[in-house]
């Protein structure tokens, strides 16, 4: 039988590594995790041609086992590892659009990673419900899914998305539509620890699918942005007077896919608002109940 397929390898194009890298390091800075000094050598050697991912990985593995670690220690392991298969899955062109391959992704990104309570949820959808106080929220959270239909969510949010023409809408009209199915998928939260970046890296391959040319600086240099957009577009509150807001969101993705030269929105202008009005809030039912005790 005559071949007919050909086996891709690993890139040699030093800009493109480089680029994947950037993006990969940057992204665990949503969780606030920094890398170790150590990365930075292997980096360099990647970037050379020297070592592949696989034999980077194998590298930190061997200088982290047999240590006992700090708190801090660990987040940089983390950090460490994480980045070395982000940069890899950015580079492997290989891309399937369905809630399995974003399972997939969060299982290869944190196999091995997560400790303690969490040590066994990589690439399985959480059995529990969760909230997470948001520093841009003043303390609040967004509702997440609930974790009785997280697949059922998922197939609902993916199914809409696979019925979008992109070629039929204008770029303001793609900027909408990808915000929009990323802030869906984002809120589902199906994952214990790690959506933001499994969530990111699912939605740059996807991009690349469909023939984008990404602005990877956004995502290596403004994650946390990236983030706090993701939880502005899904958060209500009636009591504060605040409704899902996606024109940061609109802002992030257009930098990304359109004009990389425009600025993002400032987000100063949201926490400014919010604090005064959850401030003002809880004055008020403060001096209700000051009434209701007299």
């Amino acid at each position: 039988m005559i071949k007919t397929y050909d086996k891709i390898e690993e890139l040699k194009n030093k800009e493109i590594k480089k680029n994947n890298w950037e993006v990969a390091i940057g992204l665990n800075k949503v969780d606030g995790l920094v890398p170790s000094d150590y990365l930075k050598e292997l980096v360099k050697k990647s970037i050379n041609g020297e070592k592949n991912y696989r034999e980077v990985e194998k590298e930190l593995h061997k200088y982290y086992e047999n240590r006992n670690l700090t708190k801090e220690e660990i987040n940089t392991k983390e950090c460490d590892i994480v980045s070395t298969r982000i940069a890899e899955l950015l580079e492997d062109g290989s891309f399937t659009f369905s809630p399995i391959y974003l399972k997939s992704i969060h299982k290869y990104l944190f196999d091995g990673v997560f400790e303690g309570d969490i040590k066994n949820y990589a690439g399985t959808f959480r059995d529990y419900n969760i909230s997470k106080k948001e520093d841009i929220l003043n303390g609040k959270t967004v509702i997440y899914g609930n974790y009785k239909d997280l697949m059922e969510y998922l197939r609902y949010d993916f199914g809409e998305e696979e019925n979008i023409d992109y070629t039929k809408l204008s770029p303001e009209g793609q900027v909408k539509r990808i915000s929009k199915f990323t802030s869906a998928i984002w809120q589902v939260h199906p994952f214990v620890e790690g959506n933001t970046r499994t969530t990111a890296v699912f939605i740059e391959k996807y991009l690349r699918t469909k023939g984008y040319k990404v602005n990877n600086d956004l995502f290596k240099e403004n994650s946390l942005f990236f983030r706090n957009a993701l939880v502005i577009s899904n958060f209500s509150d009636i009591n504060l007077g605040i409704s899902p807001d996606f024109k940061y969101l609109h802002s992030f993705f257009s930098k990304l896919l359109i004009n990389k030269r425009q600025e993002l929105i400032n987000l100063e202008e949201f926490k400014e608002k919010i604090n005064k009005k959850t401030n003002t809030w809880e004055d008020k039912v403060n001096n209700k109940s000051n009434e209701w005790e007299r």
